[in-house]
């Protein structure tokens, strides 16, 4: 199976060249020639595996080249007992008689990003092999939380990788801020970028598109990668926990095999639902997919409306890790529900660089709002929903995954949609301390890595193994610039 770009289809990729390239050069991103089907009897076979097996066996029908045996060794690494503190890796737990949390934050910086980003750096080892690579790869990432201390997590002092990571200025809690600038091993940078984590993300995917900086860094020795899930390596882990979900499922006899189950999720840059919809290609038993956002809800309204706006103002809200204007795996959506258009998604891309808005024929809304719904949930709704499950079920949750809750919650109201619904939960409350605590509440809240013992403390449920750590670690990093003089940085970094 080859890769194309969703922006020109005539360019044809290797699985092993998609993934250690990461962005096609013309700023399309990369997604399989076909979207392969699960064969009959798939998922009850899937049922009785380990994650591990389950994660080998699914990624292997996109990956030509490599082996089973190789991702299976990839995977018993990335998911090992010593990285993830669930057995089940992406355990499912029972939230009310028909709402499931799918819990993605087991792993070494309790965000969801570390199913994917635990596995990316195995993945793009082994093609640097197989392509026969001499020089390094610079990986460069834009995050809004979570992405970028576990890219940092799973490339620290991986071979033949450096890699840099940008996050905006006062966009963070302070506890992702301290996973980062704190963040060990001898081939990593971190910096922050005054403004929001759009000015970040544009600027990294302006760094991709620069000839003179590539050529300059070739003649150094490197070339650009990326760990953001414009990267298919990204994406590719992401679709196997909601079919590991499902079948999980099964085995707690929360549903029948073959009965569908909708899925929500909080999401900004549309790359984790992306993966479930994806899922459901290949023939998962879904009903609607529901999109779940905050404040800064471009999502939500295209999604029922067609009408790509970013044209609107930002907030910075206590759901960070979705503080996005620009959602790039849309694009990806948009090639499949196009019929793989790519002239038709590079005219969108191109409007919405252009004058920061598109929207999609009659044909494509209709089939988006088919598949999906989509709401959005203030900073008032997203506390109450926090208090009023910790109260009612005794389940502490964070801000992103009360969105999705609150949502799931705002969707069966509206429509009396009683199907069995997973809400995929992204991050641990010990990485948003004060919003939680303030949430089932607390007051008077001490400073920095003291609330980690203050919501301890109040919840009785222990801090994390992970932020427990940061105690005992003092700073890296400190460097902050403007969103210009990012390419300036990364020259520096690779000097």
């Amino acid at each position: 199976m080859y890769y194309l770009s969703t922006r020109n289809k005539q360019l044809q990729f290797t699985p092993a060249q998609a993934i250690a390239q990461g962005l096609s050069r013309e700023g399309g991103l990369f997604v399989p020639q076909q979207i392969p089907t699960l064969p009959e009897g798939a998922l009850e076979e899937l049922k009785d595996l380990n994650y591990q097996q389950r994660a080998a066996y699914v990624m292997g029908v996109y990956l030509d080249g490599f082996s089973q045996e190789e991702l299976l060794s990839y995977a018993e690494k990335a998911y090992s007992d010593d990285k993830f503190d669930a057995p089940e890796v992406a355990p499912v737990r029972k939230l009310d008689e028909n709402t499931y949390c799918l819990e993605l934050w087991h792993g070494p910086t309790c965000a969801f990003k570390d199913m994917a980003l635990q596995m990316l750096p195995h993945l793009l080892s082994a093609s640097l092999k197989k392509n026969e690579e001499t020089r390094t790869a610079c990986i460069l990432v834009a995050t809004s939380g979570d992405t970028g201390k576990g890219a940092l997590e799973g490339f620290k002092d991986v071979d033949q990788t450096r890699i840099m990571v940008f996050y905006p200025k006062d966009g963070v809690s302070e506890i992702q801020e301290l996973q980062m600038r704190t963040q060990e091993g001898s081939n990593v940078g971190v910096c922050s970028v005054v403004g929001n984590f759009d000015d970040a993300q544009t600027g990294v995917k302006r760094l991709f598109s620069d000839e003179q900086l590539r050529e300059t860094l070739n003649e150094r020795g490197y070339f650009f990668s990326s760990a953001n899930s414009i990267n298919w390596g990204r994406v590719l882990p992401q679709i196997v926990y909601y079919i590991s979900a499902y079948v999980d499922l099964v085995k707690q006899g929360a549903v029948s095999m073959g009965d569908a189950v909708n899925i929500c999720v909080p999401t900004g840059n549309f790359g984790n639902i992306l993966a479930a919809y994806y899922a459901k290609l290949m023939g998962l038993p879904i009903g609607k997919l529901i999109c779940a956002s905050n404040s800064n809800n471009v999502l939500t309204q295209f999604l029922t409306t067609g009408i790509y706006d970013r044209n609107r103002p930002f907030y910075n809200t206590v759901s960070p890790s979705m503080d996005i204007l620009i959602s790039s795996n849309l694009e990806r959506l948009l090639y499949a529900m196009s019929g793989e258009d790519a002239e038709l998604v590079s005219d969108y891309m191109n409007q919405l660089n252009t004058v920061g808005r598109y929207e999609v024929n009659d044909e494509l809304k209709e089939k988006i709002s088919a598949c999906f719904a989509a709401g959005y949930t203030d900073e008032a709704q997203t506390k109450d929903t926090i208090r009023a499950h910790w109260e009612k079920h005794g389940y502490l949750m964070d801000t992103h995954t009360a969105v999705g809750v609150h949502v799931r919650e705002q969707y069966r109201a509206a429509t009396g949609d009683s199907t069995v619904t997973i809400v995929a939960s992204t991050a641990s409350p010990f990485k948003f301390c004060d919003t939680v605590l303030e949430s089932i509440g607390e007051t008077d809240l001490p400073a920095g890595i003291a609330l980690l013992d203050r919501l301890s403390e109040v919840t009785h449920v222990p801090t994390p193994a992970p932020l427990e750590k940061l105690k005992n670690k003092r700073p890296r990093f400190d460097l902050c610039v403007e969103k210009e003089q990012l390419s300036d940085v990364v020259l520096d970094f690779l000097n």
